[in-house]
């Protein structure tokens, strides 16, 4: 299993646009994507502001196309609520009580 995690900083106010937008758009073009298993979306307790998300994908491979064909649709349905621009980091899964990841084993 492989997990994108996209840290965003959204503009002061837009919370509750951007929880729109992820339910009504983006979360349906993640859901059709080859490989989408799972979404976590986390906000910031102390700057509600920050925001992170968390997908889950079966392989690495998923990942990538997903990166390439579609995220830069993701990145402009929510490009008029985000300060600056997106970060995204890539990990592969050890462990996963949700998922019954063991380390090592492959997805």
């Amino acid at each position: 299993m492989f997990t994108r995690v996209v840290e965003i900083t959204i503009k002061s106010g837009k919370g509750k646009e951007l929880s729109a937008t992820l339910n009504e758009k983006i979360l349906p073009m993640l859901k059709s994507q080859a490989g989408f298993m799972d979404e976590i979306t986390l906000i910031s307790e102390n700057d509600p502001n920050r925001v992170m998300a968390l997908s889950f994908w079966k392989s690495k491979e998923d990942a990538e196309r997903y990166q390439l064909e579609t995220y830069p649709k993701v990145q402009d349905s929510m490009r008029h609520l985000l300060d600056d621009a997106p970060m995204v980091q890539t990990y592969n899964v050890d462990t996963s009580t949700t998922h019954r990841i063991a380390a090592g084993r492959a997805a």
